[in-house]
């Protein structure tokens, strides 16, 4: 009878460690897509910086011609206009 109990209990040990072993393999899927996840975030992040400082670089570039044109343009006097 305690030969039964043991080889019950081995077998109730084995049925445990094959459960944690399925469940360390599905955890590790899910491990595997959270990085993945986290490595097209990080790309995101980056490209997102890299369109930030092209806007700025734009708008900086945008702000030195309006400054050009608006010297260009104060020069001209027309009648009837009140000079600034």
């Amino acid at each position: 009878a305690t030969m039964q109990e043991i080889v019950a209990s081995v077998g109730r040990v084995s049925d445990v460690i094959g459960e944690i072993s399925a469940s360390s393999s599905e955890q590790s899927q899910h491990l595997g897509g959270v990085a993945g996840s986290m490595t097209e975030l990080d790309q995101m992040s980056q490209s997102n910086a890299a369109l930030v400082e092209e806007g700025a670089a734009a708008a900086e570039s945008l702000k030195e011609q309006a400054a050009k044109l608006a010297s260009l343009v104060s020069k001209y006097q027309v009648p009837g206009m009140a000079r600034r």
